[in-house]
């Protein structure tokens, strides 16, 4: 099982979750003082996961249809909003503030705890 407390370091930091490969929240923690919650955190998690199977059949697609390989496996997913943004990697995700954010850092970290469910 990953470490959400290590997610807590990353700057800019609103929340981390854990997922299952549909979407469902298993574990989050959430900064003092951010305006995310329980509820909000499902929702961004089945919007991950929706994201992914989506880019997932566009990438399976494109390799089936050219001569371009590597775009399958999708791992990952970034959303970015107007004040934060999603980083997902397999079933863990982090929720950054723009004004901070290092995706290159979060989906690192995120490799690294692995992010399996």
């Amino acid at each position: 099982m990953a470490d959400l407390q290590k997610l807590t370091e990353l700057d800019g930091f609103q929340a981390a979750f854990r997922m299952t490969d549909r979407g469902e929240l298993i574990e989050h923690h959430i900064a003092e003082g951010s305006h995310l919650n329980e509820t909000s955190l499902d929702l961004i998690a089945h919007m991950c996961v929706a994201n992914v199977a989506i880019a997932t059949m566009q990438a399976r697609g494109w390799e089936a249809n050219s001569s371009s390989q590597g775009f399958y496996p999708i791992n990952g997913f970034t959303l970015v909003g107007m004040e934060w943004s999603a980083v997902t990697n397999n079933n863990l995700g982090v929720i950054l503030a723009n004004k901070n954010v290092d995706y290159e850092k979060a989906y690192e970290l995120l490799g690294q705890l692995g992010g399996e469910a």
